[in-house]
């Protein structure tokens, strides 16, 4: 009995998301000590509402990470999504109709960049940063590089608060990651896809369909940047088609800081979530002990590096 406490004490303690949560408690309690205005509940919600965007994509980002994979292009899908609906709301159509048409090219570029992947056999990376422009040019092209209004058709999810107090994004914002845990968790399509991640070969022994879970996979993650566009939307009323730059290289980082490695077939959604907030959290806190916008970006830089490296080291360990 001892030894099975001890055991669990030990796995307990190798569980990345606890150190995560104890580095984003130690650095709240730091900061808060230096500015008491970092705990105050209006600076919480709005590092909720800073990450709102980022959550979804990290989400996106972990699924598809957990099944082998990697998709550079959601920053920029993010934002063909987004200009897709603004066209429609120039055009006289309403709110529901633009975010159709929004899911509608999200999914659809998801699904091409699915079956590009599965059909060619070539690495997703190359595809998704391929695909990235694509999708960049396209959006550049409906645009025609100017900044689009959405004449405040989603001001309901940015400006609207439940109860006066929390913004409809971030219930959103929780919807998604609960759909995704459920996804990942208790669904066929999810456990198959860390079959796929874990050993692709032996996925297909055992008669999984890898073409179609992958394709259904990068579906997925076009519908959650579509999503993503909705609440980058409501945020700032306006979109441009270099808007999602550097939301992959934050999705990515803040997934593999939460234990989603590279190699596939490892990670949770919580973990994911919680690299999401402790990315946020030093970011509201470097904003609130004012610190120089050059330095924010080496403390970032700095992130990234320590996240791959973490990742790789824990791989090599598994292995």
């Amino acid at each position: 009995m001892s030894n099975l406490r001890n055991h669990r004490k030990t796995s307990i303690l190798k569980d990345q998301r606890v150190l995560l949560a104890l580095v984003i408690i130690v650095i709240i309690a730091i900061v808060a000590l230096i500015n008491p205005l970092f705990i105050a509940p209006r600076n919480i919600i709005t590092i909720f509402q800073q990450i709102s965007v980022n959550g979804i994509l990290t989400m996106a980002m972990a699924m598809v990470l957990i099944s082998g994979g990697i998709d550079l292009s959601i920053g920029s899908l993010m934002v063909l999504s987004g200009v897709a609906m603004a066209q429609m709301i120039s055009w006289g159509m309403n709110m529901p109709v633009a975010v159709l048409i929004g899911l509608v090219v999200g999914i659809a570029c998801g699904l091409a960049n699915g079956l590009i992947i599965a059909l060619s056999k070539c690495p997703p990376m190359i595809i998704t940063l391929g695909m990235s422009q694509v999708f960049y040019g396209i959006a550049l092209t409906i645009s025609n590089g100017r900044i689009m209004s959405f004449k405040g058709a989603f001001d309901f999810v940015g400006k609207t608060k439940i109860g006066g107090i929390f913004p409809v994004m971030l219930f959103v914002l929780a919807a998604m990651i609960f759909l995704s845990s459920i996804i990942m968790r208790f669904t066929k399509f999810g456990r198959r896809i860390v079959a796929i991640g874990g050993n692709e070969t032996n996925a297909y022994l055992s008669g999984i369909n890898i073409t179609r879970y992958k394709v259904i996979l990068y579906g997925l993650v076009g519908a959650f940047c579509a999503v993503a566009a909705v609440i980058f939307s409501s945020r700032i009323d306006s979109i441009t088609a270099n808007a999602g730059t550097g939301y992959e290289t934050n999705a990515l980082t803040a997934a593999v800081m939460g234990g989603v490695t590279f190699a596939g077939g490892e990670g949770t959604i919580s973990g994911a979530f919680l690299g999401c907030i402790l990315i946020g959290v030093i970011s509201n806190a470097m904003n609130i002990l004012q610190v120089q916008t050059y330095i924010q970006t080496i403390v970032t830089g700095a992130i990234i590096v320590a996240a791959i490296v973490l990742s790789n080291i824990t791989t090599r360990k598994r292995g």
